[in-house]
């Protein structure tokens, strides 16, 4: 959890369109291992006292009528100040002038500046979406990673148990694969995991005395998806004659991973059952939770209230 990741500002330059106006090294090189994003206005008042330089420093319309309306020797100085901070990047978003003392200064400290049309409120947050999910704090789990009805389900179990096998018929059922064997997992947020499969091994699966198949190119681009949030984790066992499971579903099992606390269901595995059959149940069944029915719990009151149970 607290490894840090980063990567390059040629990754934003790409993906938001961004224009550079003065780069001290290729793009590539520069590396941004924030996910935070800040408006400098406080700082451009001379305010350093919480200002993180690690951060993208986003300038629009605001800070540029701000510096406006400052003497041209204030303004200087309140710039080089600003840039003296060093700040992994500064953006000037909304289409405003720029300055050219910050270009200026910019090139004394080695500080990326790069332009946008966008607008600042817009570009802040898909910023942060952004960094969000390609900073987070991630770990891979072997297992499999499907949707069912809309629901991220992440098999787990020891090899062998049937993981891949059961993904190949929920596919054949109209859903979708995710990943197979190796499932990287991002927090994106403090409330949601996105899984994603390694790109080596995208779109494909493993079946035991068949060997390697591309579900993308055999069922079809709608059989695959690249990313899907974890709902569900599905723990798949060996049937254990004698052992205790749960028949009516008032079992609340929970997994953490990464902090986040997911719905666990433990599925005991024999031959002549239908784990896809059952894993659809499972999906619809976690759905209705999530939309405030439980099932289980509707059908205990029916049954304590004929018992005379309050």
């Amino acid at each position: 959890m607290n490894e840090k990741y980063s990567i390059s500002l040629k990754v934003l330059i790409d993906e938001f369109g961004l224009n550079p106006v003065y780069l001290p090294a290729p793009a590539q090189a520069i590396m941004i291992v924030s996910n935070e994003v800040d408006r400098p206005g406080l700082a451009l008042t001379g305010f350093f006292e919480k200002f993180s330089a690690d951060r993208v420093q986003l300038l629009g319309n605001a800070e540029h009528r701000y510096l406006a309306s400052l003497t041209p020797e204030l303004r200087r100085e309140r710039i080089k100040n600003f840039i003296d901070a060093k700040p992994s990047a500064v953006i000037i978003a909304a289409n405003v002038d720029i300055y050219p003392e910050i270009v200026e200064f910019a090139k004394l400290a080695a500080v990326p500046i790069l332009s946008c049309e966008e607008k600042t409120t817009v570009l802040m947050a898909a910023l942060i979406a952004s960094l969000n999910l390609h900073l987070a704090p991630r770990i891979t789990r072997h297992g499999v990673l499907v949707e069912v009805y809309g629901e991220g389900m992440l098999l787990l179990g020891d090899s062998g148990v049937g993981k891949s096998e059961t993904a190949i018929e929920l596919v054949k059922r109209g859903h979708r694969l995710i990943a197979d064997d190796a499932v990287e997992i991002k927090r994106v947020s403090a409330k949601a995991l996105i899984g994603s499969s390694p790109e080596i091994i995208r779109h494909y699966v493993e079946l035991r005395g068949i060997g390697i198949v591309d579900i993308r190119r055999i069922f079809g681009m709608g059989a695959v998806k690249d990313t899907e949030k974890i709902d569900l984790v599905i723990k798949l066992e060996p049937w254990i004659q004698g052992k205790m499971y749960d028949r009516l579903g008032l079992d609340n099992d929970t997994v953490d991973i990464l902090g986040i606390t997911v719905p666990a269901i433990t599925i005991p595995v024999k031959p002549g059952r239908n784990l896809a059959i059952i894993l659809e149940i499972a999906a619809m069944n976690n759905r209705q939770k999530k939309m405030g029915y439980n099932t289980a719990e509707e059908f205990q009151k029916k049954l304590m209230g004929q018992m005379g149970i309050e």
